[in-house]
């Protein structure tokens, strides 16, 4: 196909999503269920439609030549590798982290030889791809990321739950594997000392008037049992401005808090969970995984190389995630695909040669085959762009 494709695309209603933020963004009604997430992609578990209703793995099943190309089929295989989402959060999502390549095969492999169903609440691999992510704020956004200094978080917990970590925090002074010992006997806790652990540190930050301290009682009133609550005092905190983005590569300990934003990653569903959620959680796999070093997590900046194209540059094969402001004027860009466009605030038609011109508007999005040579983009407001290094 020679021809921008328009796209359908599917909501996720996860319990912590956003009743209304998605549907406002993309002008869509609201139905008063959560809608956690929109998702843009060929992804098997959710792919988006086109041409006529149909999913866009199939398509691309069908023509992959066409529609993802040569140079991506010979480092991906016959597919799209990233998958694009709108993500709304008005809860924190659980405490989590996503393997490397290597993790993910393996995962994948050992749960595929134990016969749990893809499709299993108890499967923590899904696929066997690594899920490097970005997520780009669209406006105040908050994320805990990255383990502090061992130092710095055995100084806080002495303060907070002094009787109910008695035993566990004197495990960050081990010289080596401090951090990884204290947190594993931390999220291990039997469930009667966790609600001890819980309702000491609450009362004990009642007080504080820190965002930290608030997170932790807002967390302990909905997870009343889940040693997870002390996140904010483990993890770096980081809020996010409209088009700032943060990376997220393998084995990084990290919970998005609350807000809205553009997520982007390889087309992968591995997540290992560690609380602070009702899906599953699998503690042990999670520890296998992690990154047991203090890491303070780097804000990015989308950067332009002609004033006009800002791009996000993260360190991953899969995926870029640029936008253009069309205000400025009509933009040009020579062989994008395979690529997915999002158009937001405004208007946008898309154009490729001997082909008639798409036209979206806000909250709609176009697939844009590797077979075109060049597209053009016309309108008013700010158009997205997820596309594949070159």
């Amino acid at each position: 196909m020679r021809r921008p494709l328009r796209l359908e695309n599917t909501v996720q209603r996860y319990a912590w999503g956003s009743r209304d933020a998605i549907p406002q963004l993309i002008g869509a009604s609201g139905d008063g269920e959560p809608w956690a997430e929109l998702w843009l992609g060929a992804h098997p578990r959710a792919p988006s439609r086109a041409a006529g209703g149909l999913p866009l793995n199939r398509l691309i099943d069908a023509q992959p030549d066409e529609l993802v190309g040569a140079r991506v089929t010979a480092a991906f295989g016959p597919r799209l590798p990233f998958l694009f989402k709108i993500l709304a959060a008005a809860r924190p999502l659980s405490i989590q982290c996503h393997p490397d390549s290597e993790q993910a095969r393996d995962g994948f492999a050992r749960e595929n030889r134990r016969g749990v169903p893809l499709d299993a609440a108890d499967r923590s691999y899904r696929d066997d791809s690594h899920k490097p992510e970005l997520i780009a704020a669209l406006a105040r956004f908050e994320a805990l990321v990255g383990f502090r200094e061992p130092s710095a978080i055995r100084a806080r917990l002495a303060g907070v739950a002094p009787r109910a970590l008695a035993g566990e925090i004197p495990l960050l002074d081990r010289p080596g594997d401090g951090l990884a010992a204290f947190f594993a006997a931390l999220m291990r806790l039997p469930a009667e000392r966790c609600r001890a652990l819980v309702a000491e540190a609450a009362s004990s930050l009642a007080a504080d008037p820190g965002r930290d301290a608030a997170w932790v009682r807002r967390l302990a009133a909905d997870f009343p049992a889940d040693p997870g609550v002390l996140a904010p005092l483990l993890l770096h905190h980081v809020e996010l401005a409209a088009d700032q983005a943060l990376f997220l590569g393998p084995g990084l300990l990290h919970t998005y808090l609350e807000g809205t934003g553009l997520e982007i990653m390889a087309s992968s569903d591995n997540v290992l969970r560690g609380g602070l959620t009702d899906k599953h959680v699998d503690v042990d796999e999670l520890c296998a995984l992690l990154r047991f070093e203090s890491q303070v997590p780097e804000v990015l900046r989308p950067e332009s190389g002609d004033g006009r194209l800002y791009e996000y540059r993260a360190p991953a094969r899969e995926f870029r995630l640029g936008f253009v402001d069309l205000d400025a004027g009509p933009y040009e860009l020579a062989a994008p695909g395979p690529a997915i466009a999002l158009c937001l605030g405004g208007r946008c038609q898309v154009s490729a040669a001997r082909s008639v011109g798409l036209e979206l508007t806000r909250g709609q999005s176009a697939f844009l085959p590797a077979a075109l040579e060049a597209v053009r983009f016309d309108g008013s407001g700010r158009v997205y762009l997820a596309t594949v290094p070159g």
